[in-house]
Formats: C-alpha cells, structure tokens, sequence
C-alpha cells in the first residue's frame, strides 16, 4: 500500500521563505542570529521578537513569504543597530520584567524609537513588503534623543507599538560576546563593495567577469574618486578589439549620447594609465564638447579640448598619462575655445598631432558606434552629465579630496546655470542682427499728451521718412506635411512678437515643401494672426534659401530664419542665419548657425 504525501503547510513555507529571503541579503550574512518557533499557546497578535541571537516567531500568524521577509529583517535590524545591547542604551530606557531575569524589554518610548529609525532603514533596503498593521512612522534622526523627548510628552500615535515588544536587552556580558553591531558593519561593507563592483562592470547578467585594468581603473573613480564617480558608475566601457580595429581606435574614444567609452583591450596601458584615459574621456561626455564645436573644425577643437583636459588631469594628479598624449603647460588657464584659436593657425602642423583614437582622428564621435547588443539611452543627456559632475563636485570639495583646477571647477558649476529659454535666445538674437529704428523727436507734429500740462505742447517721437530703409529680415518655413501645427505657431509667434518689438514692419516669408512659394514681404501683425500656407508636401528648403539670397528687394544683410523640424536635407546659408527646430529634434548637417530648440 502507498503512503500518502505528507502534506505541506504553505504558512509554513511562507515563513521559511522569508527567513531564506531576508537573511540573503548581504547586511545580514555576518549576522550569528537564528529562528525558533514560539509555542502554540503563545498570544496570537505576536509576530515574532528577537532576543540575543534567536529570533521567536509565531508559526500560527498567517502572512505571506513577503511580509515574513520583512518581519525578519525588522528584528534584525535591531540586533545590527545594537538596541540589544544594554551599553548603548540611555538611563531609564530599561523596564524590568518577571517572566525572564535575564532579558528586559525596553521602555515604551525607546522601543517606539527604535522602530521607527528600522523601518526608515527598512525602506531603503527594499527587503520584503511592510504588513498593512505596520504603518510607516514619520523620519527621525536618533532613536535615543527622540526617546528621551517621547519620554517627557508622549509616543505618537503612528509610532506606537502594542505590548509583547519586538526585542529583548540582554545583560552586557552576553551582548559584549555577541556584538551584533560589529557583524551588521562587515556585511554593511560587503554589500558596499558589491554596489561598487556592479557599478565598476564586475558584475554581468552572466555573474562576475574577469577583472580587467579599465574595470579597475573604472571602480577606483566609483569608490575613491568621488569628483568623477557618479559619472564612472553611468558609462558603459566597450572593449571589443574588432570594433577598435574597424573604427581605428588606438586607445579610446567616448560618444556622449550613448554614455560609452569605447577602449582597445591591446593599447597595453597599466591601470593608473587607465585611470587617466577613462577621466580624459569622461570630461570630454560630460562638458558635451562635442556639442560646443559650432562652426569651427572638428578635429581641431578636438584637439584644443585635449589640451584642456590633459592639463587638467596633470594638474589633479589623477593616475598617469601615457605617453605621446597632448598636453602644454604654456595653456594652463586657457578654454578649449582660446586653445582653438592659438592652434588654427597652423593647420598642417595641428592636423598631425593624435588624439587618444589616434592621428589626425578626433576621440569625441559624433554617434554611438554600431554594435550588437547596444541598449538605447532615455534620459536627458544635459541634465544627467549635469548632475553628475555638480553632484562629484561637490563632494569632492566637501571630503577634501583634493584641489580642483579653477578653469574645470568653472566649467562645472557653469553647467550648473539654467540655459536661456529658446524665447529669450531668440530675442538676444533679434538683438544683434536686426538693428532698431533710431526713432527723434520733433515739432513737427506736437504731442499734448502730459496730463498735468495739457496745454503746453511738445515733441513728439517720430520714425524715419519712408525713404529711409526700414530693417527686415527673411523667414524659410518648412510647410512640409511632417511639421506640426503647435510649432508652427509658437515660432511665428515669437518672430512676430520680437519684429513689433523692434518696430520691423514687414518680414519676407516663403514657403517650402516640395517647392519654394515665395509670400513676398508681410506685415508683422498678419504673421502674428498665421499665415496662409501652401503645399504642405514634401521638405526641400534650398530653393527657398537661394529665392532669398538672390531676391533683388531683399538686403544684402538680411538675416534669415528657418523654421524646420529637422526632417530636411543639408543646407548651405552664406548670410547671417539661425534655425527654429522642435524641442529634441537634430538637424541632419552641422549647422553654422545658433540652433534655438523650441520647447
């Protein structure tokens, strides 16, 4: 005859598998403490409580593996902040108690404290689910001084806790040879250095890799090097020497956008010469230089940016730079954009000089370089370079690690500045390119206007004769069917708004799709109400470019706006120009003129 399966209890199996749950976790493997059963008589509103190395659970209580994990934990906790430990408790804190001469349970007032300062440290650890009867008590600092002041008033009511407490104090020669403390602080450092090593790359969706010199140089910023820290632990190293070998990377290169720093595994550097390479590319994602270059020569500014950073990393003393690298101390204090200068001068000379991918090759690329396996980037790039290094910095400064240079400190916290809005970027350029009418006064036409003295006339301000020319300025818009209406109308908003403003009465307006429509010249308050457009079909701005360049009645001077969401071909402007573009958009050429990104 078959014996019948012995049955298996599930609020038994949730019980082992919150006490296999919370006693995983890394804080807690140091920790010499164990569980037992409490017996059945015991009072059914106990969970369980910990006393010297043994946490007493109720084997009744009907909850999941989930909040099982987090009761553990709870009573954990209280052993590794040493609320155990009569040595660290204050005067009055210690009731005693008939039922064990050896354990006492704590005051009301202190033990409210207590739990209250687990369960803030609870949260963070993200270890289980809180049971609903456990509500969460508000932040305090210090369970011993909020004791002491719950003492002379009275325990909130979210913080109170009905009898039997959740943990015993011992005597202090058996807390003395427990120590919970000093075993909740090595498995605080063990998980530490977990964290690091899964920032530093160590740790794969495969298990731990092989520790290489750029995982080590890259560890040692994310532990030790707090100014370039929090960026180290947002990049991606990419050593692949294919990839180096197809892109001819001789020792590194970065692409800010996708956050990656593409090293050759066979530049045979040694980790404090890593440690130099990882920083110099780190500087050049987050202070966006590629971004800066505008109009001037890519591999040029690339270079002047080398400059830069070298000396900045030579003057920080971070690890060693390997040779053959760009660096004068001639240019200590100078900006990439003053370095430019000094260099443009001599272009056969610069062109040979190498960067970290090698001669004449710019280490700054433009995009992310293909590769399998590449995940995407959904974070604002601006904002999280931003962050990371006024963040570093600021630590950096506050622990004393060090002096900064003043030009890399600058360039920090002039990340830190808001940017102007598009709006106000686009008035500062109205400023500069389309010149105000100089408007007199004259007798010619008295004004009585002061209230006080209606009688008495006097000059009033009076524009130019109609055979002065008047300022004006041309508008390309891109009418195609991919552009938005909202755009549309903020952006002939604004330019109808900053033209009134600067008494321009008339903009040159034409229209481009698949063909150039030219509008002629329109009066500013018909381009505030919206204009009439036509087409609406394919982008091809060009022809629209070249009508306003040839165009007889249009200045020479005359700045042009082109209003575009970037879905357009290369354009070539030989006047003064700037580009509308929506909030997000690139536009596929390296423009010459100010972008303004409408939001």
């Amino acid at each position: 005859m078959r014996k019948k399966a012995k049955k298996v209890d599930p609020w038994s199996e949730a019980i082992d598998h919150g006490w296999r749950e919370a006693r995983s976790h890394t804080a807690f493997r140091h920790l010499r403490c164990g569980s037992r059963p409490l017996d059945a008589g015991a009072p059914s509103d106990i969970w369980a409580y910990i006393s010297g190395e043994v946490i007493y659970y109720h084997p009744r209580h009907r909850a999941e593996a989930s909040e099982w994990a987090w009761v553990f934990a709870h009573c954990l906790l209280h052993a590794g902040f040493g609320h155990l430990d009569p040595r660290t408790t204050a005067a009055g804190n210690i009731e005693r108690a008939d039922r064990n001469q050896d354990q006492r349970p704590p005051h009301p007032a202190y033990r409210a404290a207590c739990c209250a300062v687990v369960d803030q440290y609870l949260v963070t650890m993200k270890i289980g689910r809180r049971p609903l009867e456990f509500p969460l008590p508000p932040g305090i600092s210090d369970e011993h001084e909020t004791a002491a002041r719950w003492r002379e008033t009275t325990v909130p009511d979210s913080c109170r806790r009905d009898d039997p407490p959740d943990f015993l104090i011992g005597e202090a020669e058996v807390a003395k040879d427990l120590d919970h403390p000093r075993h909740f602080a090595a498995g605080l450092a063990a998980a530490a250095r977990d964290a690091l090593a899964t920032a530093g790359g160590e740790h794969t969706e495969h298990g731990l890799r092989p520790r290489r010199s750029w995982d080590a140089a890259l560890g040692w910023f994310v532990s030790s090097y707090p100014l370039l820290g929090a960026l180290a632990a947002g990049m991606t190293l990419v050593a692949d020497v294919d990839l180096a070998r197809t892109w001819d990377i001789a020792i590194a290169a970065v692409n800010a956008e996708a956050g990656e720093i593409y090293i050759n595994p066979l530049a045979g550097l040694n980790d404090e010469q890593w440690r130099f390479v990882l920083a110099h590319e780190m500087l050049h994602a987050a202070l966006r230089h590629g971004e800066r270059t505008g109009a001037r020569d890519p591999h040029l500014f690339n270079i002047a940016c080398d400059y830069v950073v070298n000396g900045w990393l030579v003057e920080m003393d971070v690890g060693q730079m390997p040779e053959g690298l760009l660096h004068d101390p001639e240019l200590k204090g100078c900006s990439a954009e003053e370095v430019y200068d000094k260099i443009a001068t001599d272009l056969r000379r610069q062109r040979k000089l190498a960067t970290l991918r090698g001669r004449g090759l710019g280490d700054v690329l433009g995009e992310p370089l293909p590769r399998p396996g590449k995940p995407g980037r959904y974070v604002d790039l601006d904002e999280y370079y931003r962050n990371a290094l006024v963040t570093g910095l600021a630590y950096h400064l506050a622990g004393g690690r060090g002096t900064v240079p003043a030009a890399l400190e600058q360039a920090i916290r002039a990340l830190d500045q808001p940017p102007l809005p598009w709006d106000a970027q686009l008035a500062r350029w109205f400023d500069e390119h389309v010149p105000t009418v100089d408007k007199r006064r004259s007798y010619a036409r008295a004004s009585r206007r002061q209230a006080s003295t209606p009688d008495i006339p006097r000059p009033a301000w009076t524009r130019p004769e109609e055979n002065v020319r008047l300022p004006t300025f041309g508008v390309v818009l891109d009418t195609s069917g991919s552009m938005d209406v909202t755009l549309l109308g903020k952006a002939l908003g604004a330019i109808a708004s900053y033209a009134t403003a600067r008494d321009v009465p008339r903009a040159r307006v034409v229209y481009c799709d698949a063909a150039a429509y030219d509008a002629g010249y329109l009066p500013v308050e018909e381009i505030a109400r919206g204009v009439r457009v036509r087409g609406r079909g394919g982008t091809v701005l060009q022809p629209g470019i070249r009508m306003l360049e040839r165009a007889e009645d249009f200045p020479v001077d005359g700045p042009i706006l082109v209003i575009t969401d970037g879905q357009c071909e290369a354009l070539r402007i030989r006047r003064e120009h700037a580009f509308l573009v929506p909030a997000g958009a690139s536009l596929p050429f390296r423009p010459r003129g100010p972008v303004f990104r409408i939001r």
